[in-house]
């Protein structure tokens, strides 16, 4: 995992001009890791018999039988792929090597990329005030949109179980229509990446391409220029590797957006679009906190922020209802009149004074700010390697990321909906003595985020990997950690967070276990 600019850096780029440009220029987002040819080491040839999450079943999107294998038309398919492997190009070339190791991995960096790219707060106006970016003008400034933890949760989520949703459903019509690979059909077609039993029609990539491109336009439409670009490269990487010929493509891509547009349907019913608020909504939550007699959060920025999404807590989540929820959140946090919120409070500051270089270490590791990929990216990034190590088949590897991510924003829904109903102060805005190592977020303290994201994310990594399970939990603890040594947590807030993120991830993985994957 490489090291990631600083916000000043950042900030400084933006007001260049550089970012934009890099995002007009480059073909491709830069990896945050090194993936390898992938050579499969099972085809889950069952997949399509795996529970969908949005669709009712695959056939809900129907894809027509192909032309026969002997028809003159599919003849004309396949030495439109020869004369192609024919007349590659170096770039060309380049491009299918970058695709063979995966569209699902390849795709999972785009969206880390993309969030950190967008993970940006606001500047304030000059009158103190701020402008939220909007989805219908995404262009302006600032840019839509403002990928803070939860937008990154909720479209990490949404993009992954998009993919495994159309992923599961190619797999369906794959054995349904069982069309074999174009070199099973013309030997003169050759395989340049390493060669499967799967059937061709509808191709995978061209699935992933456009239920991909769909699902990210969706969220990042700033950079639709480029996502465009990447799902015209994948596909012409399927056709240039001998894996697909032109009608396996258009089917490929007709299913991945029927697919795209039922997740999206679901997430434009889902809550989000009222998760901002407005200014009496953040004015009510402080004065209900004074009325019980506690301290609120406030904003320590310099003119005030408003808080981040304090109605992410509605929002829809994939394997808990409202009352779910609701049931098992954390306990109350300790009053802010309480002998134990003042020993947790100089806990805190003693922490961050007598900070170890060890300590600082972690705390940076572990930041995740603005303009970073966010913890729930953070959590991707470590699911990538084993992904890639495992040599999992397209489906299997979406459906990894597809119950990690989802997790993670249950996490955050749940997490965002504790954060609002209590509206805990941050340490340093109780005792303006303690300095914060790292940036300071903007939203109340209880319980931690990165704590209920991390032990979801590992309790669900855990469960898909056993032979790793410790090693995820000790990241997690670690992850929690990270906050008291920023001074940015107290002890409760890491430790209720834990065990929150625990429950929820349990939830989620009772769900993975019934949907058919063996």
């Amino acid at each position: 995992m490489r090291a990631r600019p600083t916000s000043r850096v950042l900030r400084t780029l933006i007001a260049l001009g550089t970012i934009a440009a890099l995002g007009a220029c480059d073909r491709t987002v830069q990896p945050t890791e090194v993936l390898p040819a992938l050579e499969v080491s099972n085809v889950d040839a069952d997949a399509g018999s795996w529970r969908p999450i949005v669709l009712a079943s695959p056939e809900q999107v129907p894809v027509p039988a192909p032309l026969a294998v002997t028809s003159a038309e599919y003849r004309a398919e396949l030495e439109a792929v020869v004369r192609a492997q024919r007349t590659m190009t170096p770039a060309q070339r380049a491009n299918m090597e970058y695709w063979s190791s995966g569209g699902v991995l390849r795709w999972n960096q785009v969206m880390r990329e993309l969030v950190a790219r967008y993970n940006l707060p606001p500047a304030p106006r000059a009158d103190g005030t701020y402008v939220f970016p909007d989805a219908d003008n995404p262009f302006a400034d600032p840019n839509f949109p403002f990928a803070n933890p939860p937008y990154a949760a909720r479209a990490y989520a949404y993009v992954s179980v998009a993919q495994y949703d159309a992923l599961k459903a190619a797999w369906f019509w794959k054995y349904r229509h069982n069309r074999p690979a174009p070199s099973r059909t013309n030997a003169t077609i050759s395989t340049r990446v390493a060669a499967t039993t799967l059937p061709s029609y509808p191709s995978e990539d061209a699935v992933l391409s456009a239920v991909s491109a769909e699902m990210l336009r969706l969220l990042f439409p700033a950079s639709v220029e480029q996502i465009t670009r990447l799902a015209a490269d994948q596909r012409d990487a399927a056709l240039l590797s001998g894996r697909a010929t032109a009608s396996d493509i258009a089917a490929g891509v007709a299913l991945g957006r029927a697919v795209a547009a039922a997740v999206i349907a679901r997430a434009g019913a889902d809550g989000m679009r009222n998760a901002v608020g407005n200014a009496s909504l953040w004015a009510s939550l402080a004065d209900s906190v004074r009325a019980r007699g506690e301290t609120p959060w406030t904003s320590l920025e310099s003119p005030a922020r408003p808080p981040m999404l304090p109605l992410f807590g509605r929002v829809a989540a994939w394997t808990m209802t409202p009352a779910q929820l609701l049931a098992d959140g954390p306990p109350p946090p300790p009053s802010t009149n309480s002998a134990q919120f003042r020993d947790e409070l100089a806990e805190v500051r003693r922490t961050v004074d007598g900070l170890t270089r060890a300590q600082y270490a972690i705390a940076l590791k572990w930041n995740d700010g603005a303009g970073t990929y966010t913890p729930p990216g953070h959590w991707n990034d470590i699911a990538a390697e084993p992904v890639r190590d495992a040599r999992m088949s397209e489906v299997r590897a979406a459906r990894t990321f597809a119950w990690l991510n989802m997790a993670m924003h249950d996490a955050a829904v749940a997490c965002w909906g504790v954060k609002y109903q209590y509206f805990n102060p941050r340490p340093s805005q109780v005792d303006r003595a303690i300095r914060t190592p790292i940036g300071l977020p903007n939203f109340p303290a209880y319980p931690s985020g990165h704590s209920t994201f991390s032990a979801a994310a590992a309790t669900v990594l855990g469960h898909l990997f056993p032979a790793r399970a410790t090693e995820f939990a000790q990241m997690a603890d670690e992850a929690g950690i990270s906050r008291l040594y920023g001074g940015i947590h107290y002890r409760s807030d890491i430790t209720e967070g834990k065990a929150h993120g625990t429950r929820i991830g349990a939830i989620v993985v009772r769900a993975a276990q019934t949907d058919g994957a063996r």
